[in-house]
């Protein structure tokens, strides 16, 4: 960008401000913001239901973690190549080229510090200034403060409950412009727990193609779906698919790793040796011996499938429990998600701005959610079902409550 350009670009405010213009326009992750401050009403002794985190209240697998200990102990602590060591890389590949992804090896995963760094950097090395990313909304709440990053500017593709939370073929493509570079893909979905079918990924990816627009498919929540769900992978519709798409994801959600910092990108060479070379001068390496941890997923796949399992059937029935008993609260009504670990309620019908409601309920009845507005959609919250039955009932029956008062108010 040129200085000219810069100085256009700036407010009177930004140009006296000793902070870039990156710094001042950027927004802090409001999930994180409602953990935080549910987290300091606990410690100062409250008894909060914190329904805001995106993550698994599970131990990582004691074999995950056994594999770590053992490469610490082994002295496995120092750099190791950028994309990630290369026995990871490989077990990566071969486990999508299982899933029916082609033409993948080594040389197209990059392995980095969490799946949000994976999504970054692929939008970095695809969207340029002026480049234009269609994100359907609801989205995960980073997707447009990326795009900002990177230069590029966020066209919204709004969705509701009426219709599942899911963007339509000719919805995708009423929304293109000569501008249009990148596609943001979510499924299943962070905050609504929507799962596109296969016909619908079929349906987006074409007209993406067709239009030689790229898409970042985000599948970090691929192994937790419910009722009969499938997530569908975009790069395996086609071979073209496969040179249009990026596919993000890692280990945080699928075997509680939260904190371990390790995402997943497999894309097309060009694009992962971008990643790899932006990564080479932002992190370098994601931690050594955490990529050991991982590994053990793929050199154990009999524990790993049973740790998922056991993960995904404490969530269905937590989802089944929390979505009847939304549903079940008058003035509200709960799109019932199939994928995920979240549920998506409207509470419009009280007539209260979301961050309103949020507020009102965490003073009210120490019940912590986030405000839909946060996720491009007003009229919703965000519970995340990833906490105890015993705090979800205790929950539930505070938002009976709240929801109760404001029917009377109303």
């Amino acid at each position: 960008m040129t200085i000219l350009a810069r100085l256009i670009f700036m407010s009177k405010e930004t140009i006296s401000s000793p902070l870039s213009t990156w710094a001042q326009n950027i927004a802090p992750s409001p999930t994180l913001a409602v953990d935080a401050k549910a987290k300091a009403m606990r410690a100062a002794g409250k008894d909060v239901c914190g329904f805001g985190a995106g993550e698994p209240d599970f131990d990582t697998p004691k074999f995950i973690c056994d594999a770590c200990a053992k490469a610490l102990a082994e002295g496995k602590t120092r750099y190791v190549p950028t994309p990630g060591i290369l026995p990871l890389r490989k077990a990566i590949a071969a486990d999508y080229t299982s899933r029916g992804f082609k033409g993948i090896d080594e040389t197209c995963v990059v392995v980095s510090p969490g799946g949000k760094m994976s999504c970054y950097l692929t939008i970095l090395s695809l969207v340029s200034p002026g480049d234009e990313v269609l994100i359907p909304a609801p989205y995960w709440v980073s997707y447009p403060e990326m795009v900002k990053l990177a230069g590029g500017s966020v066209k919204v593709l709004p969705t509701s409950d009426a219709d599942a939370f899911k963007i339509s073929a000719e919805q995708l493509k009423a929304a293109l412009s000569p501008r249009t570079k990148l596609l943001i893909l979510t499924s299943p979905s962070n905050p609504t727990g929507a799962v596109y079918s296969r016909a619908e990924i079929e349906a987006i990816v074409k007209v993406a193609v067709e239009a030689g627009v790229y898409t970042l498919s985000d599948e970090i929540y691929s192994s937790l779906t419910y009722d009969g769900a499938e997530a569908v992978s975009p790069a395996t519709l086609s071979d073209e698919a496969a040179r249009f798409v990026a596919t993000a994801s890692g280990f945080a959600k699928s075997y509680a790793m939260t904190g371990w910092r390790l995402g997943t990108l497999v894309a097309p060479k060009a694009i992962a040796s971008a990643v790899s070379k932006l990564q080479s001068q932002m992190s370098s390496n994601c931690t050594t011996f955490a990529q050991y941890g991982a590994l053990a997923v793929y050199e154990n796949p009999e524990l790993a499938k049973k740790s998922v399992a056991e993960m995904r059937a404490v969530f269905d029935r937590r989802r089944q429990m929390l979505c009847d008993g939304l549903n079940a609260i008058a003035g509200i009504t709960c799109y019932r998600s199939q994928g995920a670990f979240y549920l998506f309620p409207n509470i419009s019908s009280f007539g209260l701005h979301s961050t309103e409601f949020a507020e009102k309920l965490l003073e009210e009845e120490l019940v912590a959610v986030v405000p839909g507005i946060a996720f491009g959609a007003e009229g919703y919250v965000r519970i995340s079902y990833a906490t105890s039955d015993e705090i979800l009932k205790k929950g539930l029956t505070r938002i009976a409550n709240f929801c109760s008062r404001l029917a009377k108010k109303s």
